[in-house]
């Protein structure tokens, strides 16, 4: 079960901190990854990170401005989200997979609720 938070209302330039729990056990292979979806448009990939090694994916458009991490511990993955843009309004969710680093969205098959993050001009 994934359960993601940190979502809120920033103005452009701004920051915010997406998180992401992941019950149960976790596995070498495990990846989680972010996909957004804004009003009117299809969901597209954010990042992704591999859990065991931390391997990262990186969408283009926030390469530089968003990072990607995980902590073992409690089993999180947070996505830090700076110098924030209205473009990057969306409902955010958080997803998992085994397997390869894809930022495919049809090989994600577990799935969080979303949460809305709106960047004001």
């Amino acid at each position: 079960q994934l359960q993601a938070s940190g979502g809120g209302l920033v103005q452009a330039g701004g920051s915010l901190r997406l998180s992401c729990a992941a019950s149960g056990r976790t596995f070498s292979s495990l990846i989680l990854g972010w996909f957004r979806q804004a009003p009117g448009k299809e969901r597209e990939f954010v990042s992704a990170i591999r859990w065991s090694g931390g391997s990262t994916l990186y969408k283009d458009s926030v390469k530089g401005r968003f990072t990607i991490s995980r902590d073992n511990g409690s089993n999180t993955v947070t996505l830090q989200m700076n110098s924030l843009k209205p473009e990057d309004t969306a409902v955010y969710y958080c997803a998992a997979r085994f397997g390869s680093l894809l930022e495919y969205e049809r090989y994600y098959h577990y799935w969080g609720q979303g949460t809305q993050v709106t960047v004001s001009s």
